[in-house]
């Protein structure tokens, strides 16, 4: 890290030393920009460069080319995101800053959104399944600890944004097709009114899956209606839907994986491991204004869900089904303090899940409905108050930010099975408090730092109680609690826009530099093949992220994104079950698993144009990721390793008819490589493939009227 550190202070040093420079530019009337506003950072409008936080935006120019499968098709090339995706859309594991690695399923210490509204379940797990990606307009991501205005966000926030800004009215139809039996194909219709926009989109995909056993077909459809009520308010009311079928090939061994990466766990062959799920979601949003300048807004959401989930694994058949409804109210205020400007928010926020959870003996991928292992509701509710205010403290150079936020999380389980255990309850709640400071060097050019304590609260399956615990008779862990971390990051940030010069037209620059102290780290282990969770460690994160966007000759766009990190555990010791015996280890000093030390991410664009009509974009993108540990042990390792991807895409423009077809190939070296570590598993299966090289292509046809 001493390097990284030098790194970043060398760079911190030639841009202080530029200032005059950037200032001398500005007053030769050069044409700048400030970046994409962005909601999600403070839950209030706000300009990227104004905000003391690492902040990055996905624009819609991004979204118009390529495969559209999982959402690491769309986040991959944010700097200080590593995600590994074990098939498909299902099961991404997205890590900001080590937060999100302990999740084996899903995506946990990340706040999901989609259009604002939670895709996390209230206890913080998430599915990324329900997000139509052929539709985005954009993508906002906050990284770094954002607990104290969300709840369970100490990794940070990542809200997908449909396109709601069409100019006129469409009907646009979406292929793809690629190497492995992909097939998505699906249709969209936009309806644009003076005071009214509608949105419907459907989607069919279909994989037969690079891995034995491992097909698997969904269906969703998503729709947002938008209205003007009057000259102050507005209305919104969405819906999505998704039902999909996969198998789950499972993870091998190493032995397994250099022999053969592509096989399925013998264990998923002969137990049929698969997922089936059904999840649907409503929510309305209200949002008005008190005045003609915008100064106080009121907003008031609502929404409801249902999920039902059937899951084969080695032993059990789960058959779950899960109600969760939520609401939010928030007002913000826009005024003058002291003769400066100052923004206050204050919100509410409540949210609720609940339903039965069923086990039963798995014979073959078949629920043994004469031998029910267990039968029992979880139940979680979350209050949670926050406020943040933003003070102008020297106008258009320095802004304070001071938020906090308090969460009440009351968790049940009741059995409805024969069981030694006795039914519990647990109440846990936390004061997450931030502070956060703006500084602008130039127009263009911003330094930032903040500090917070953030809070990781358990999720209801990590709740289960076992033999380890202090008291064995409770059907909720006695002994687990929020995992608590104290979040310091310093960084400098800047958009430097001159379309007069013929070189370098475009810098976008950001390097983050944090340091986290991780108490009470919530982490998993096994007893006899089933995933329990404790408190057991205390962690230093240290790290640097930094992104580069430049476009030094018209029409070419270089990107360069590097992260450097160094997760140790400060203090560790676990008691380690084997077939034979239980020994106690220490684990101080050693690496997180499944983070590595270097991420690099490079992309080139070549935008032309042949015609008024039509356009074209020819890309290149590649990664590097470092090795990794796969276990708290550090006994084995997974090996570093690069790909590259390629993509030309054609965009045909008329006045009543658009078109945009392309081509790619991912993985064009076809490298092989562990694209998924299932981490500390009893038996030693870590590894699974990433994507070999796959040929796709795309066809999207678009009708305005």
């Amino acid at each position: 890290m001493k390097s990284a550190n030098s790194l970043f202070l060398i760079f911190a040093f030639i841009v202080l030393a530029n200032i005059d420079l950037f200032s001398q530019e500005e007053k030769d009337s050069l044409k700048y920009e400030i970046q994409d506003l962005v909601i999600v950072g403070t839950r209030t409008t706000e300009k990227i460069i104004d905000i003391p936080y690492s902040v990055f935006s996905v624009d819609r120019k991004e979204l118009a080319f390529g495969k559209k499968v999982s959402a690491k098709d769309v986040l991959a090339d944010v700097p200080g995101l590593f995600l590994q995706s074990r098939y498909g859309n299902h099961d991404l594991r997205v890590s900001i800053r080590g937060f999100g690695t302990r999740s084996n399923s899903g995506v946990r210490g990340v706040k999901i959104l989609q259009d604002g509204i939670p895709e996390s379940e209230p206890d913080g797990e998430t599915v990324i399944d329900a997000v139509d990606l052929t539709s985005l307009g954009g993508v906002e991501v906050v990284k770094g600890n954002l607990s104290s205005l969300y709840a369970n966000a100490p990794g940070g926030v990542i809200n997908f944004k449909s396109d709601m800004y069409f100019p006129t009215s469409f009907v646009t139809l979406n292929n793809q097709m690629g190497k492995y039996g992909f097939r998505q194909n699906g249709i969209k219709f936009g309806v644009k009114q003076d005071n009214n926009r509608f949105f419907l989109s459907y989607n069919y995909q279909n994989m037969d899956g690079y891995r034995q056993h491992s097909g698997e077909s969904q269906h969703l459809v998503n729709t947002i209606y938008q209205g003007v009520i009057g000259e102050k308010s507005t209305i919104s009311v969405m819906g999505n839907f998704v039902r999909g079928f996969i198998r789950l090939p499972g993870s091998l061994t190493k032995e397994e994986f250099n022999s053969d990466p592509f096989q399925a766990s013998p264990y998923a062959l002969t137990n049929d491991f698969k997922r089936i799920t059904s999840k649907g979601r409503a929510a309305v949003r209200f949002i008005t204004y008190f005045d003609n300048y915008e100064k106080n807004e009121l907003e008031l959401t609502a929404y409801g869900g249902i999920k039902e989930l059937e899951k084969a694994d080695q032993d059990v058949y789960t058959k779950n089904t899960r109600y969760s409804i939520g609401s939010t109210i928030k007002y913000s205020n826009k005024a003058v303090l002291f003769d400066r400007k100052n923004i206050f928010t204050l919100g509410l926020d409540y949210a609720y899940q609940a339903g039965p959870i069923n086990n039963f003996e798995n014979i073959l991928g078949i629920p043994n409905k004469s031998k029910l292992l267990s039968s029992y509701d979880l139940n979680l509710s979350n209050i949670g108050v926050y406020f943040l205010d933003h003070l102008n403290i020297l106008p258009e150079k320095l802004d304070l930010f001071v938020s906090s936020r308090f969460d009440r999380y009351i968790y049940s389980k009741d059995s409805y099975f024969y069981s030694l255990l006795t039914d519990t309850s647990r109440v846990l709640q936390q004061l997450t408090p931030k502070i956060g400071i703006n500084f602008k060097l130039a127009p263009n050019i911003a330094l930032y730092s903040s500090y917070g304590i953030g809070y990781d609260f358990p999720a209801l399956s990590e709740m289960t109680n076992n033999l380890l615990t202090s008291d064995i008779k409770y059907s909720l862990n006695p002994d687990l609690n929020p995992q608590k971390s104290s979040n310091f990051e310093i960084g400098i940030k800047g958009n430097i826009l001159n379309f007069d010069s013929e070189f370098m037209r475009k810098l976008f620059f950001e390097i983050t530099y944090f340091d986290y102290l991780i108490r009470d780290e919530i982490v998993p282990y096994q007893i006899s093949n089933i995933t329990y969770f404790k408190n057991a460690a205390k962690t230093r994160r240290q790290g640097i992220e930094t992104g580069i966007k430049t476009e030094p000759f018209e029409g070419i766009e270089m990107v360069v994104n590097y992260t450097i990190t160094n997760f140790k555990y400060k203090e560790y010791t676990s008691l380690v079950n084997t077939p034979s015996q239980s020994i106690l280890e220490n684990y101080k000093d050693n690496y997180v698993p499944s983070v590595p030390t270097n991420i690099m991410n490079f992309i080139l664009n070549y935008e032309f144009e042949i015609s008024e009509e039509v356009s074209g974009l020819l890309q290149w993108d590649c990664d590097f990721i470092s090795k990794m540990y796969v276990n708290d042990k550090n006994d084995e390792t997974s090996p570093g390793y690069f790909y590259g991807n390629m993509m030309f895409g054609l965009n045909f423009k008329f006045e009543n008819f658009g078109l945009i077809t392309f081509i790619g190939a991912n993985n064009i070296f076809d490298k092989r490589y562990a694209g998924f570590i299932n981490i500390n598993d009893y038996n030693k299966r870590y590894y699974e493939t990433g994507e070999p090289r796959t040929i796709y292509a795309g066809l999207n046809i678009t009708f305005k009227y």
